[in-house]
């Protein structure tokens, strides 16, 4: 979800990519459309200095048919502008707020990281240790069997896991039986397993390539679980839902498609917005939170400003400071991923030339990004209910763009 194109669902901390070709292909079989490219999130000139915020936003959301979105622009620890456009239903008739809870895809992975780094400040987990010693089954690339994975590894997608296609796209639940996280994954990576596979990984040494994996953050989801005995969902509601005070913000678990979280997705093409059946992954840590602008303002805010937010703490600042450092540096970049490309940190990474860090996602009917400048001054959130497919349709980076513009222009 976000970089979950052409590597899975996508954020890591920093941003998701564009939705790629066949994660789109999927829902546009179902719906018997066709696919079209959408081109990448990139920088837009400012808008008019006379138009006002409003018009500039609701103009971009008219010409890609989108339906609902919210944003939020941060300056200095504070929320300096919030605003809903557009609805959150079929038949628009409720707005699309800043209250409304929708799926925020890959960014689920930002929240699986503080839960990791939680355990890690309690001494509960290690970074660096053999994550196999967490789990059930054995975690091991065929072809390096003596070299360990880390949870390092997994939170900066180099730990050779991957995403086979074939295999992850049934992740994607419309209907029947739900499907425990830990039965998926051990059936994915135990040599005994009906998924397994050699391709299941790399053909690369763990540590050495940075590509992707959706899977990766799931196996964190269930590292956490196991060590506390609590599913992820009532772990991270305790520990940081409910401490930073969040209303909106819960999970979608096991592949259970549930009709009470109340935003309609859309796909937008040819002028129209298609609504689509109400999905979710059996992965649920990689891409199964939903939340409101509101709330993830707060999650944002406490990243940002190192663990805590408006006196309430979700990590000490040493394991904060940890999570947003740049793990990559001189000889230890990754193969085919060098300065040029950006850096990462513990489920986020940077954009934009490495001049801005956060995460994104994407899914069917979803958009969405969690972006911060380097000096943590400026932050922007934007969350929408329509993924567009339409050549040309960038009309997200363009609002995105233009919520970043205003939030310049409160920088003191």
């Amino acid at each position: 979800m976000g970089e979950r194109v052409a590597q899975g669902r996508g954020i890591g901390w920093a941003v998701g990519m564009a939705p790629s070709q066949r994660w789109l292909g999927l829902l546009l079989v179902l719906l018997g459309t066709s696919l079209a490219e959408r081109p990448a999130l990139r920088a837009q000139p400012p808008p008019p200095p006379a138009a006002g915020l409003d018009a500039v936003i609701e103009a971009h959301m008219r010409e890609a048919s989108i339906v609902g979105l919210a944003g939020a622009v941060l300056v200095d620890n504070r929320l300096v502008w919030a605003k809903g456009y557009g609805f959150h239903d079929v038949a628009r008739s409720r707005p699309f707020t800043t209250e409304t809870p929708v799926s925020v895809a890959s960014i689920a992975k930002t929240v699986v990281g503080v839960a990791m780094m939680q355990l890690v400040a309690e001494g509960r987990l290690s970074l660096d240790a053999d994550v196999a010693a967490y789990l059930p089954f054995p975690l091991r690339n065929p072809r390096f069997p003596e070299q360990p994975i880390t949870l390092r590894m997994l939170a900066t997608h180099t730990s050779s896991v991957t995403d086979r296609w074939e295999v992850y796209r049934e992740v994607y639940r419309f209907a029947g039986a739900p499907e425990r996280l830990g039965d998926f994954l051990a059936d994915y990576f135990s040599p005994r397993g009906r998924r397994y596979s050699d391709d299941n990984y790399l053909a690369t040494v763990p540590g050495s390539v940075r590509e992707y994996s959706n899977l990766g953050a799931a196996l964190v989801g269930l590292v956490v679980e196991r060590l506390t005995g609590k599913r992820l969902d009532r772990y991270t509601s305790d520990h940081v839902f409910v401490p930073l005070g969040l209303r909106a913000t819960g999970w979608v678990v096991g592949g259970t498609v549930r009709q009470d979280v109340p935003v309609t997705r859309f796909v937008a093409q040819g002028g129209l917005s298609l609504p689509i059946l109400p999905y979710s992954p059996t992965t649920y840590p990689d891409g199964g939170l939903y939340t409101s602008v509101t709330d993830l303002s707060r999650v944002f805010l406490a990243l940002l400003n190192r663990g805590a937010h408006d006196g309430r703490r979700i990590l000490p600042e040493r394991e904060a400071d940890e999570m947003l450092r740049f793990q990559f540096s001189g000889p230890v970049y990754p193969k085919g991923y060098g300065p040029g490309q950006g850096n990462s940190g513990l489920f986020w990474r940077t954009k934009f030339g490495g001049s801005r860090m956060g995460h994104g996602g994407n899914d069917p009917g979803v958009q969405a990004e969690m972006l911060a400048s380097l000096d943590r001054r400026l932050a922007v959130i934007l969350l929408c209910n329509t993924s567009v497919t339409d050549p040309g349709g960038d009309a997200f980076g363009k609002i995105l763009d233009v919520l970043w513009t205003h939030g310049e222009s409160r920088l003191r």
